[in-house]
């Protein structure tokens, strides 16, 4: 694309696609200040079924595939999805560039790798659909567990919110987390869900109420720089030990420590990005006692140094 011209977004939509995935990435990366331009096409120019009760028209067909920077293949509905490709599909993603960015949401996660994108790579789908996806495709390495992977050029995600959870992490790769929070703003969606946090718990949420752990969560996070410990904890919530943890464990999917950690790693990008603040600095202000605690942590959740990390999002800023 010329230079200064907005990233170019392709979003393919099939026979079966669930209207509201469809919709995710212009609205959220239509909310980025311009950096996107994002088009919606058809492997034939056509309008499509939903799994609704209704048909979507487009203005583009398959052409303007071979013009994206970012391709994003919506999900369809389970039981439009078939080991091999129809051909118009195999057609229409044979036309995209061999360095463009792919992104699936959901079950199109199954077209990538009908097409043999995802053989040897890591991957996931809705979990739902996990054996079925093992049975058909031994080849991918996928990990029904997350939300999203981002393994490199390609990406794959889990069902619905999944989708905007990896359109945000778009964002924040491609230009940080002032522009990705500012655009969650604007959606009024959660600004950051880890990659690897659990598509869903196992136990039924209990509804908020007076033993709720959510206030006590709130309090965490603006007390991050504190060495903060279950007891802590707990007489915030003003609950014993253990009916905090197992209340916490029921609300949120993980322990108190795990959910700590998780918190201060994210504020911990977050600074990395936004801050010329040492490691050591930020180590601080996020409640890990050293820089290497840090270096640590961050490395077990996304496999690379605070070094790496800030010299990914320098350009951006």
């Amino acid at each position: 694309m010329p230079a200064g011209a907005p990233h170019r977004v392709v979003v393919l939509a099939l026979d079966g696609v669930y209207p509201f995935e469809l919709g995710i990435p212009s609205r959220i990366l239509g909310a980025a200040d311009g950096r996107y331009e994002v088009l919606t096409c058809t492997v034939d120019g056509r309008a499509v079924h939903t799994n609704a009760d209704f048909t979507v028209g487009v203005e583009h067909g398959p052409e303007v595939l071979e013009t994206a920077d970012t391709v994003v293949v919506a999900s369809v509905s389970p039981e439009r999805l078939t080991e091999e490709l129809p051909s118009a599909v195999a057609g229409a993603l044979a036309r995209i560039r061999p360095d463009t960015r792919i992104v699936s949401i959901c079950t199109a996660a199954f077209v990538l790798a009908a097409a043999g994108l995802l053989d040897g790579r890591r991957a996931t789908t809705h979990w739902n659909c996990a054996d079925r996806f093992r049975r058909m495709y031994p080849q991918v390495d996928l990990d029904p567990d997350v939300l999203f992977v981002d393994d490199g050029r390609i990406l794959t995600s889990a069902g619905a919110a999944a989708g905007v959870d990896i359109c945000l992490h778009l964002v924040r790769k491609d230009h940080g987390s002032e522009l990705a929070n500012k655009v969650a703003r604007r959606c009024v969606v959660p600004p950051f869900r880890d990659g690897g946090q659990a598509q869903y718990i196992e136990q039924p949420v209990p509804e908020a109420g007076p033993a709720s752990t959510a206030a006590t969560r709130a309090w965490a996070l603006e007390h991050l720089d504190e060495p903060l410990t279950l007891a802590d904890l707990a007489a915030h919530a003003r609950m014993s030990l253990r009916t905090f943890a197992r209340r916490f464990q029921d609300e949120v999917g993980v322990s108190p420590g795990r959910w700590l950690i998780q918190q201060r790693v994210v504020h911990a990008r977050q600074l990395l990005e936004a801050s010329d603040l040492s490691v050591d600095q930020i180590a601080g202000r996020v409640g890990f006692a050293t820089g290497a605690s840090l270096r640590q942590h961050l490395h077990a959740a996304i496999g690379v140094s605070p070094q790496a990390y800030r010299r990914t999002f320098q350009t951006a800023r």
